[in-house]
C-alpha cells in the first residue's frame, strides 16, 4: 500500500523520504555471497568526509537566543549534521536547527493535521494558505515566488496525518525571502477570512445563467476526481481504509470527490484555528546558513502567539489496535473502458505494529521488505510475477512513514476465478519463507544494497536537507526524538551481529510475528465495472439537479452572484502595490556565468577503440559512477520499439552462469546498482550555428548501461556490466511474457493518470524523428506495440527471440561496435586514480575489434533511421487533431506546433517568455479560473517545438479556447512589461533559477556527458544565458506573434467519450481512438 501525499506539485525533485526503509528498499538490483557489507569495516568515503565536516560544524550547536530554550544538542555523524532542538518560550513551537556544509538550504514547517472525515480539509487548506496573507497582499504569493525566485524546491504537501510547507534555495537572500512568505502564510492566511479562497481551491457551486445546470468547481475537487479515476489509487485508498477502521488513517485526507462538497467554509476556518498554531508546529532548518539568523526570523512570527495547551494534545494520532480476530474482506468496484478486459485487482494488507518498533527492529523490517519485494528477484515479488495469475504487482510492500507500519501486496489483471489463488499464493509463500528462511546470499545482497544507499545519500536534485527533514518527521511528529531516527550505525551493527549469530532466523521471526500470525489483515478485491464511470457522473448530475431544484430564485441568484464575484476576483490583476509587498531578488543577485563541469575526453584510450570521458569532481564519497554507451544506429527501424523490452531482459533474466536471482544478488552484494536505458538525442552538426533550430536529422542513439560502486569494487562492477552486455539470457519466454504484461498494465495506468505526459510525447512525434522514436518506445503507440509483442511472445516465441538476438548481435557487431562506444566516468581524484587499472582491463575485454570498421560521423552525416522514420511519421503520426478515450472523470488537453522552423534561431529570451506564460496566464486561466490541477506549456529552443498542456482538467473545449487566446495575452504582456520592469526582472530570475538547480555528483557528470554528446559548446551556453539575462519586452511581442502563427499546429487530448462528445458540439472535432 502506497502512502498518499498531495502537494502543489511545483518542485524540481522527487518527493521521496530518504530515511524511510520502504523507499530505500526499492532498489533495482540485488546480490550473492556471505558478505554482509562492503562498508562495515571501513572509515572511508562518505563516512570519513562527513566526520571531518562534523568537526567544523559542532560550533554551530547550542547557539543561544533569548526567545528559545535548548532542548537537546545532537550530532548525526552518519550525515555530517550538527543539530540543536529548540523550544520557543512564548509560543511553545519546536524548532530543529541542522547545520551541514550543504549550500542548498532548506526550511520546513509541519503541522499535525489529522482529519475526521474525507472532506479533504487538510488538503484544501494546504492549497489555500498560500493564497495571500497578512503581510503579503497578492492573491497568490506562491506563484509570484515561483515566477521570480532561485528556489530549488517550493512546495507543500498533505499526508494522512500532517501538512508540510517546504522551501529551499542556494541563494541566502532568496532563502530568507521564501521563509518570510511561507511563515506569514501558514500563521496569517487570507483564506480563513475570505470564502473565495476556499471556493477556488476547494469547491464551489458554479452557475452563470439560471437555465444552466449547476456544476461543482474547485482545484482540489478536480484533482481528486483525477485521483479517483485511477484504479491503482482506488485500490490503495480502499486498502488503507480497511486496516485503519478506528483512526484518522481510515479517512481520505486528500478528499473524496463525493464528500468534498460537504466541507463548509466555517469548518475549513476552524480546522486552521485548531491545528495551525505554533504549539502544534515542527519547524526545520538545514544548510550552511547562520543559526542565530534562523532563530531570529522565526521569532518574528512566533512571538505573536502564546502557548496553546490544547493544540498539541488535540492533534495526537491515536494508535490503531489490532482488533481483527480473523482477516476481513472488502469488495469494491473500479471503472474500466468499453474495450478493456474485465479483470480484477486484489491486495492483501497487514497492520504490522500496534506499538513502536525498536531502532534495530525497524531496520530489520526494512531489510525484510527488500528481501520480499525490493527487486524483481525478491522471493514474494518473483513468485507473484511468475505465477501467471495477474499482470503486475500492486501494494508495493512496506509503508513505514506514518505512526504504524503497513504491508500490502497483490496483483492486478487477475481473472475472477483466480482471485482466491492469488490470496493463497501470497499467504503460502510467506508461510514457506517463515519456515525455511532466506539464503545467506540473499541477506548479504539486501543488507549491502540498503547500506550503500544510506551511506551514499544520493537524493539527486531533491534537496538533501528535505530528505533529512522528512526522515526526522517520521518520529518527531509522534513526539519522539527527531534525530535518533536518522542514526543507522548502531541499529545496523546490532542487526549485523544478530544475523551473524542466528542468520535468517531474525527475518523468519519477523514474518511470523507481523505477517503470518497477524490476524489484523484485510483482503481488498476490486471488480471491474464498465458502467461505474457513467453511474458516478450521473449520480453527480442528479445530486446537483436536486440541489438546484431545492433552491429558490433568490438562492439561484446568489449562486450566480458568487460565481461572478469569484470570476472577477480571479481575473483581476494584483496591483503593483500588492506585488511590491512580496520580497524579491534583483538581477544583480544573479550569477552571470554559466556553471561548467569538468570533462576530459580521450579517443581510443589505450588503443581500445573506445572513447573515454572523465569528470573529476571535488568529492564523490569514494564512489565511481560509470556509463557505457553502445551505438544503436545499425538497428532496423522496426526493432526500435523492442528496445525497452530488450533493456529489461538484459537485467532481469540472468546472464552468463547466473540465473535471474543469482545475477541480482551479485549486483546487490558488490555494487550500488546497474541499470540499462536508451538515449536518443538530436545533435548540432559540425560547423553549424548552435543557435539554429535543429532539423532533427543528425542524431546520437545509444544504449546506456549505468553502474556505481565504491572504488575497490569497480572490478566486480565492470565484470558484471560486461557479462550483462554480452551474455544476458534472452531466451526466457515465461519471463518476457511477465514483463510484457506488467509493462502493458503500467502503460495503461500512466496514460490514465499522467495523460499530459502521454499527449506531449504523442505531439512531439508529429514533428521530429527523435520525437517519433520516443513515441515508439514510451508513448501511446507503445501500448499497441506491447499488446502485439505479448501476442507474439505467447504464440510465436522463436520469432520474438530472434528479434531480441538480432538487436544484440547488431549493436555488438565485431567489426564496428567499438567505434560507437564511449565509457563515461564520474569520480573524485582519488576514485579516478584507484580505478584506472580496472578501467583499462574493462576496455580491453569489451567485445569488438579495437581497429575495426569506423561508424559514420553522426555530426556530419544524417542518421540512418531518418528516412525510414519520416515515411512512418507521414503515415502514422500526421499533423491532425487526436482524441484518446479512457475511463476518467477529467481531461488532459494538449495543443502543439512549431514556434520556430529549421534554420531560424530561438533566443534564450524565448525561454523567459514561455516560462512567464506558464506561471502567469496559463496558471490563472487553466488552473485558477478553469479549476484544473495544472496548466502549463513546454518549449524547446533546439527543435522549436511548443506545446500547451493541462492536467486533471474539468474542461476540454474551454481549455483549447484558452490556448487560442494565449498569444494575444503574451503580446499584451509586452506592453505591460514596458511599464513594469520589476515584473520582467522576476521572469528572468525565475528562468535562471530553473537552470541553476542543485545537482548530485552523478547528475553533474551526466549533464557534462550530454553536453558533449549533443556537440554543444560552453560559448553557446554562455550566449544563451546572456540572452536570458538581457530579455526585453520586445522579446515577448516577438514570441507572441510566433504563437499566433504557430506552424503545423495540432491537438491531442486524453479524456472520456462523454467529454469528447461535448467538445464536438462546440466544433472541436478530433480523430477518436479507444486506447484503454
Amino acid at each position: 500500500m502506497t502512502m498518499m501525499a498531495f502537494g502543489l506539485s511545483i518542485s524540481r525533485g522527487t518527493s521521496v523520504t530518504a530515511f524511510s526503509f520502504a523507499a530505500f528498499s526499492r532498489a533495482p538490483t540485488t546480490a550473492a555471497r556471505r558478505q554482509f557489507s562492503t562498508f562495515g569495516y571501513r572509515r572511508t568515503g562518505a563516512l570519513q568526509s562527513t566526520m571531518e565536516a562534523v568537526a567544523d560544524l559542532t560550533k554551530s550547536m547550542g547557539v543561544e537566543h533569548p526567545a528559545y530554550e535548548i532542548v537537546k544538542n545532537d550530532l548525526v555523524e552518519e550525515y555530517g549534521a550538527a543539530t540543536t532542538l529548540y523550544r520557543h518560550k512564548k509560543s511553545g513551537a519546536e524548532l530543529l536547527s541542522v547545520s551541514t556544509d550543504d549550500d542548498n538550504k532548506v526550511f520546513g514547517i509541519t503541522f499535525r493535521t489529522p482529519p475526521e472525515d474525507s472532506t479533504g480539509v487538510p488538503h484544501i487548506l494546504e492549497h489555500s494558505v498560500l493564497c495571500g496573507s497578512r503581510k503579503y497582499k497578492t492573491k497568490d504569493p506562491f506563484v509570484q515566488l515561483l515566477q521570480g525566485s532561485l528556489q530549488t524546491f517550493l512546495n507543500a504537501f498533505t499526508y494522512p496525518d500532517r501538512t508540510c510547507y517546504v522551501v529551499a534555495s542556494q541563494n541566502e537572500k532568496d532563502f530568507y525571502n521564501l521563509i518570510n512568505v511561507y511563515a506569514d502564510a501558514v500563521f496569517h492566511p487570507r483564506a480563513i477570512n475570505d470564502p473565495n479562497v476556499h471556493a477556488q481551491e476547494g469547491w464551489h457551486l458554479e452557475l452563470e445563467n439560471k437555465e444552466d445546470p449547476l456544476i461543482y468547481k474547485g482545484v482540489v475537487y478536480n484533482e481528486m476526481k483525477g485521483v479517483y479515476s485511477s484504479s491503482d489509487s482506488r485500490l490503495s485508498r480502499a486498502s488503507q481504509r480497511s486496516i485503519f477502521p478506528d483512526t484518522t488513517y481510515g479517512v481520505d485526507s486528500g478528499g473524496d470527490p463525493k464528500v468534498i462538497p460537504e466541507l463548509s467554509f466555517e469548518q475549513f476556518a476552524d480546522f486552521h484555528a485548531k491545528f495551525y498554531h505554533p504549539t502544534n508546529s515542527r519547524i526545520y532548518f538545514s544548510g550552511d546558513d547562520d543559526v542565530y539568523a534562523r532563530l531570529d526570523i522565526m521569532d518574528e512570527y512566533l512571538k505573536d502567539f502564546d502557548v496553546s495547551p490544547e493544540s498539541k494534545p488535540g492533534s495526537v494520532i491515536d494508535w490503531q489496535p489490532k482488533v481483527f480476530s480473523e482477516p476481513q474482506r472488502i469488495v469494491e468496484a473500479y471503472p474500466i473502458g468499453e474495450d478493456q478486459p474485465e479483470t480484477n485487482m486484489v491486495n492483501i494488507n497487514w497492520l504490522m505494529n500496534d506499538k513502536p518498533f525498536t531502532p534495530a527492529e525497524e531496520m530489520a523490517v526494512g531489510i525484510l521488505d527488500h528481501l520480499l519485494m525490493g527487486t524483481t528477484s525478491s522471493i514474494l515479488r518473483k513468485t507473484l510475477t511468475e505465477s501467471g495469475l495477474g499482470e503486475s504487482i500492486t501494494g508495493g510492500g512496506l509503508s513505514d512513514e506514518l505512526l504504524q507500519a503497513t504491508f500490502s501486496v497483490g496483483l492486478k489483471g487477475v481473472k475472477e476465478e483466480d482471485v482466491a489463488k492469488v490470496e493463497e499464493l501470497i499467504l503460502s509463500t510467506l508461510e514457506k519463507v517463515s519456515e525455511e528462511g532466506f539464503e545467506s546470499e540473499a541477506i548479504a545482497s539486501s543488507m549491502n544494497t540498503i547500506e550503500f544507499q544510506m551511506r551514499e545519500f544520493n537524493t539527486g536534485s531533491f534537496p538533501k536537507g528535505l530528505s533529512f527533514m522528512l526522515g526526522a518527521m517520521s518520529k518527531w511528529l509522534y513526539d519522539q526524538s527527531p534525530t535518533e531516527a536518522l542514526k543507522f550505525e548502531e541499529p545496523l551493527a546490532e542487526l549485523k551481529a544478530r544475523i551473524e549469530s542466528s542468520g535468517s532466523e531474525v527475518f523468519q521471526e519477523l514474518i511470523k510475528k507481523y505477517l503470518v500470525s497477524n490476524t489484523h489483515r484485510t483482503t481488498v478485491e476490486m471488480r471491474p465495472s464498465k458502467s461505474l464511470e457513467t453511474a458516478e457522473l450521473e449520480e453527480e448530475k442528479s445530486r446537483l439537479a436536486a440541489i438546484k431544484e431545492s433552491m429558490s430564485d433568490e438562492d439561484l441568484e446568489e449562486v450566480i452572484r458568487k460565481t461572478q464575484v469569484l470570476k472577477k476576483l480571479q481575473a483581476t490583476e494584483d496591483s503593483p502595490e500588492a506585488r511590491a509587498t512580496v520580497p524579491a531578488l534583483e538581477l544583480e543577485d544573479l550569477k552571470r556565468e554559466t556553471t561548467e563541469f569538468p570533462i576530459a575526453v580521450t579517443e581510443s584510450e589505450n588503443d581500445s577503440g573506445v572513447t573515454v570521458i572523465r569528470h573529476e569532481l571535488g568529492s564523490t564519497s569514494g564512489i565511481a559512477y560509470v556509463k557505457l554507451g553502445v551505438d544503436l544506429s545499425g538497428l532496423d527501424v522496426e526493432d526500435i520499439s523492442l528496445l525497452p523490452l530488450f533493456s529489461r531482459v538484459m537485467m532481469e533474466t540472468g546472464a552468463g552462469d547466473f540465473d535471474q536471482v543469482e545475477l541480482s544478488r551479485k549486483i546487490g552484494t558488490h555494487t550500488g546498482g546497474i541499470s540499462v536505458s536508451v538515449l536518443t538525442t538530436a545533435v548540432h552538426p559540425d560547423g553549424s550555428d548552435e543557435s539554429d533550430i535543429l532539423d532533427g536529422n543528425y542524431l546520437q542513439t545509444k544504449l546506456i548501461m549505468s553502474g556505481k560502486a565504491t572504488s575497490d569494487k569497480t572490478t566486480e562492477l565492470f565484470d558484471l556490466m560486461k557479462m550483462i552486455l554480452t551474455d544476458a539470457r534472452l531466451d526466457s519466454q515465461s519471463r518476457v511474457i511477465e514483463m510484457l504484461k506488467e509493462s502493458k498494465s503500467r502503460r495503461e495506468s500512466a496514460i490514465i493518470g499522467s495523460g499530459h505526459s502521454a499527449i506531449n510525447t504523442r505531439m512531439k512525434a508529429r514533428y521530429r524523428v527523435g520525437g517519433y522514436v520516443d513515441e515508439m518506445m514510451g508513448g501511446i503507440s507503445q501500448l499497441e506495440t506491447l499488446k502485439e509483442l505479448l501476442k507474439q511472445a505467447e504464440e510465436d516465441w522463436p520469432t520474438l527471440l530472434a528479434r531480441l538476438e538480432r538487436i544484440r548481435n547488431t549493436i555488438l557487431d565485431q567489426e564496428s561496435c567499438r567505434s560507437g562506444m564511449f565509457f563515461d566516468i564520474t569520480g573524485d581524484t582519488s576514485v579516478q586514480s584507484k580505478i584506472e587499472d580496472s578501467v583499462h582491463k574493462f576496455l580491453d575485454e569489451l567485445p569488438g575489434d579495437a581497429n575495426g570498421k569506423k561508424l559514420q560521423n553522426f555530426y556530419k552525416e544524417q542518421h540512418p533511421w531518418v528516412e525510414p522514420i519520416k515515411k512512418l511519421m507521414a503515415e502514422l503520426a500526421p499533423i491532425e487533431d487526436e482524441g484518446f478515450i479512457v475511463p476518467t472523470q477529467v481531461s488532459y488537453v494538449g495543443k502543439s506546433g512549431l514556434a520556430y522552423e529549421e534554420g531560424e534561431q530561438a533566443s534564450g529570451a524565448a525561454q523567459v517568455v514561455a516560462r512567464f506564460l506558464r506561471t502567469g496566464y496559463l496558471w490563472d486561466r487553466v488552473r485558477v479560473m478553469g479549476g484544473a490541477y495544472g496548466g502549463f506549456c513546454t518549449f524547446s529552443p533546439y527543435s522549436g517545438f511548443f506545446s500547451y498542456l493541462s492536467y486533471r482538467d474539468p474542461n476540454l473545449s474551454k481549455t483549447l479556447d484558452v490556448y487560442d487566446e494565449a498569444a494575444d495575452a503574451v503580446i499584451a504582456a509586452a506592453e505591460q512589461l514596458k511599464k513594469d520592469p520589476d515584473a520582467l526582472s522576476q521572469a528572468i530570475i525565475g528562468t535562471i533559477g530553473d537552470m541553476d538547480g542543485a545537482m548530485s555528483p552523478d547528475q553533474k557528470g551526466y549533464t557534462s556527458l550530454t553536453r558533449w554528446l549533443v556537440n554543444e559548446s560552453a560559448e553557446y551556453r554562455q550566449k544563451f544565458r546572456d540572452q536570458i539575462l538581457d530579455t526585453k519586452p520586445e522579446d515577448f511581442r516577438e514570441f507572441g506573434e510566433r504563437l499566433k502563427n504557430l506552424k503545423q499546429s495540432s491537438v491531442a487530448v486524453v479524456s472520456s467519450k462523454g467529454e469528447f462528445d461535448k467538445a464536438k458540439e462546440d466544433g472541436k472535432v478530433m480523430k477518436m481512438k479507444n486506447i484503454v
